[in-house]
């Protein structure tokens, strides 16, 4: 769209016949204020008696021509930008416009010339809710369209009496790009020839109040930097190397396969890197610990850095703030080439009432319910999806399955799932009505999640789906034939609750919250879980995990390595957030992210902080060379206990099974004692065991407390030395 600097020649041929060409005053008036629904039908070319009428809408144009088999002819103003004229030719022929401005001239194809580029069948499933590739049908999609190059712009507005195309190129004036509605569907469309990748666009809507604004795409895949807000015109030029990784991801069950999370924020994991700095470093970071998957934070565009992308405005663009798209996926692609899964925050439960983005989209409650009560957010001062909706539905589901498909996602752990469920969720009686059954539950909500994880377990095999789900509603990892959600995992938040507050507790008290290491075993079967150890632990007052520990600088590490041991060995899977596979002992920082100088050689204690990451390192080996520790996590057979109620010596003693009846033994002593010779009945034929890891190795900066030798099984009984503060893990003796 750009102009040469150049001369106007004189137009050749005739000046046409105006008096056929003239505008309605109505039509005139909606078109130019932006509240036509089908300028197509008034600017471009028609048959009127006399020949054909050309029309073009041209702001702060000198002249416009229309160009015939290379032979130009002055259209006349009509003011207002509009010029026209009827030329004597029996059928509209092949034209383009020729523009001049104050500044040069340009030479284009008429954008009111084209018929639709969207399809009826991208029409109809959009209506019906189901265009599980919505990305491909709204936004802006640069293709070739009747041969000719150029940009495709579709929006749904359904409540809007205009929708205009407002960009850079015309200086955020949308007047000259109104586009046109394609029926009851609520789509507006307009192609427009020459735009290209790059180019930085917003929707000018007009709504049926009268009032004029200007929108983000919904479905931008690619968006400005923030604090600017426009929408940029973008395609993928990528190509993908992890094809065997993507071929092999879905050969083991996630809940039969090893699966412990590293979680991130990847703008403060090193500040300053960018999606391939990150690839560069994080994968090999990851892989070196023994991490099966990487967890990210939310990607999605977000205005304000520190919601840390919790309040998402762009739900289909990575975040400009670390590069392109293009870059992301490079990112993606180097972690599944380390071997690591990669997965992604997501948060279909709300979105901020930024102006310029989803809020009263078209002037109207458009993705947000239009019962106030209902619509508000009351925690979190935003807004919630109408999940009743079949278009927002259909956003979210197409959302989700845009990131397993494009981005080649490997999970996505699904926020605040809870919030969506409930009705009353953090709401007083009056604010909220109860279901057509009289209950509190959110069916809407309930039927949007059951189809979006039945439509991604559908499309993209190998990905799993979490669920951040902290009541105690029956069946969300039930499959959905069932009646269940469907997810794949949820985290266990019962559990990182009550361990937690067991770890605060000086051990000399712990004898009387016993219970709270051994009740997440009466409902471990009940769902997949996840046990996360997350950034929400480990910020706002509630201390870094090393700083929830009792005692001085030695028995909180202590204390960690023994919790982070037991852990391990617990049903479930495993998640920890970045900075605490090192114990630092601040708060996680947005801005600063993890104190990685903790490490460095000129600090005093480096040499606790690498011990309590080469413990985890550890951890991880001998976990995921270990089926008993994760083949039958969601089988009650896969666990018994051995020392259930050894509440006055802080002691855990079970077994876990693989799926051969392979055992493992797991003590966990939170006492600062040493126990010597510890008696225990093991209910296992194992005639001799091994110690295979030892929380309280002097390698990780404990006291060195061990079981150098094969510890035998007599009577039904073994006795075992158990370090202060540790946990141990033994295996059969293999002579």
């Amino acid at each position: 769209m750009a102009l040469r600097d150049t001369s106007i020649p004189e137009p050749a041929g005739p000046l046409p016949n105006t008096t056929a060409s003239a505008l309605s005053p109505q039509d005139r008036g909606r078109l130019l204020a932006g509240a036509h629904h089908d300028p197509h039908a008034l600017l471009g070319a028609h048959p009127v008696p006399g020949g054909i009428v050309f029309r073009a809408l041209r702001p702060f144009a000198r002249s416009v021509s229309v160009v015939i088999g290379g032979k130009r002819t002055a259209l006349v103003s009509e003011g207002d930008g509009l010029f026209s004229g009827v030329l004597p030719l029996a059928e509209i022929p092949e034209y383009l416009l020729h523009v001049a401005y104050e500044g040069g001239e340009q030479e284009t194809h008429d954008p009111y010339r084209f018929l639709p580029a969207l399809g009826e069948l991208d029409l109809h499933l959009i209506r019906e809710g189901r265009h599980e590739q919505l990305w491909q049908a709204l936004g802006a999609q640069p293709m070739t369209h009747e041969g000719v190059t150029g940009t495709r712009f579709t929006v749904w507005a359904p409540n809007a009496q205009g929708v205009r195309v407002a960009a850079d190129f015309t200086h955020w004036d949308g007047t000259q790009f109104p586009m046109r509605s394609l029926g009851a569907c609520g789509v507006w469309e307009l192609f427009l020839p020459g735009v290209g990748e790059g180019t930085a666009y917003k929707f000018e809507i007009h709504s049926r109040y009268g009032h004029r604004f200007l929108k983000a795409d919904p479905m931008a895949r690619r968006t400005e930097e923030p604090p600017n807000t426009a929408s940029i015109v973008t395609a993928s030029h990528y190509e993908w190397g992890d094809a065997e990784w993507m071929a092999h991801r879905a050969d083991t069950p996630v809940h039969e396969a090893p699966f412990s999370v590293y979680e991130v924020h990847l703008a403060s994991w090193r500040p300053g890197l960018d999606y391939r700095g990150l690839a560069e470093e994080l994968p090999a970071y990851v892989k070196d610990l023994g991490f099966t998957h990487v967890e990210l934070m939310p990607v999605a565009e977000h205005p304000f850095h520190g919601s840390w992308g919790y309040q998402v405005t762009g739900f289909y663009a990575p975040t400009a703030r670390l590069g392109s798209p293009d870059d992301f996926r490079y990112f993606v692609d180097a972690c599944h080439r380390a071997g690591i899964g990669v997965i992604m925050d997501w948060v279909p439960a709300h979105f901020p009432k930024d102006d310029w983005a989803l809020a009263r989209f078209d002037g109207d409650p458009l993705y947000e319910p239009g019962d106030d009560r209902r619509a508000e957010h009351p925690d979190w001062g935003t807004y919630e999806f109408d999940f009743a909706r079949t278009e927002v539905r259909n956003f979210l589901v197409a959302n989700a399955v845009y990131w397993c498909e494009e981005f080649h996602i490997d999970g996505l752990r699904v926020d605040a799932v809870a919030s969506m469920l409930y009705l009353d969720y953090s709401r007083e009686d009056g604010q909220w009505e109860p279901n057509a059954y009289g209950g509190r539950e959110d069916l809407a909500a309930m039927g949007f999640l059951q189809e979006m994880n039945a439509t991604v377990y559908r499309r993209a095999p190998g990905v799993v789906t979490i669920a951040e789900e902290s009541t105690a509603w029956g069946g969300v990892t039930r499959p959905t034939d069932t009646g269940g959600l469907g997810f794949g995992l949820k985290w266990n938040m019962g559990w990182m609750h009550d361990s937690l507050e067991y770890l605060a507790h000086e051990p000399v008290h712990r004898k009387y919250h016993h219970h709270e290491m051994t009740f997440s075993m009466v409902y471990a079967y009940s769902e997949n879980y996840v046990l996360p150890i997350s950034h929400d632990e480990v910020v706002h007052g509630k201390q870094a995990l090393v700083s929830k520990a009792p005692g001085d600088w030695w028995q909180r590490r202590a204390n960690v390595r023994a919790y982070l041991g037991f852990m391990w060995s617990h049903p479930g899977k495993q998640l920890l957030f970045m900075g605490q596979e090192f114990a630092q002992g601040a708060e996680w920082s947005v801005e600063h992210g993890p104190e990685w100088w903790l490490l460095d050689d000129g600090y005093h204690s480096a040499g606790d902080h690498r011990g309590v990451r080469d413990l985890v390192r550890d951890l991880n080996a001998a976990y995921r060379a270990t089926p008993a520790l994760w083949q039958c996590d969601t089988r009650p057979e896969g666990f018994r206990w051995v020392a259930v109620d050894s509440a006055d010596d802080n002691v855990f003693a079970f077994l876990r099974y693989d799926a051969e009846g392979n055992p493992l033994l797991a003590v966990s002593n939170f006492s600062p004692v040493v126990r010597h010779d510890y008696d225990l009945w093991v209910p296992d034929e194992t005639e001799a065991w091994q110690e295979s890891l030892n929380t309280d190795a002097t390698r990780y900066g404990g006291s060195g407390v061990t079981n150098p030798d094969p510890v035998k099984r007599e009577d039904g009984r073994v006795r075992i030395t158990l370090p202060p503060l540790a946990t141990v893990w033994l295996t059969p003796f293999a002579p």
